[in-house]
């Protein structure tokens, strides 16, 4: 039952931050295509911020 529990909450962990990922090379690409370089950068921080590779 704890197997199943950790399991679960490691597959809700790594499917959270898969998302997190996704959406923020998403945001990343929209602000590159509209050339807000502010955006960009907070972006940019944001990846750093959570330790993402985007």
């Amino acid at each position: 039952m704890l197997n199943i529990r950790h399991n679960r909450t490691k597959q809700a962990k790594a499917a959270h931050r898969s998302s997190l990922q996704r959406r923020l090379a998403q945001r990343l690409e929209s602000a590159r295509s509209q050339g807000d370089e502010s955006l960009i950068r907070q972006l940019q921080e944001e990846a750093r911020y959570l330790n993402i590779d985007i």
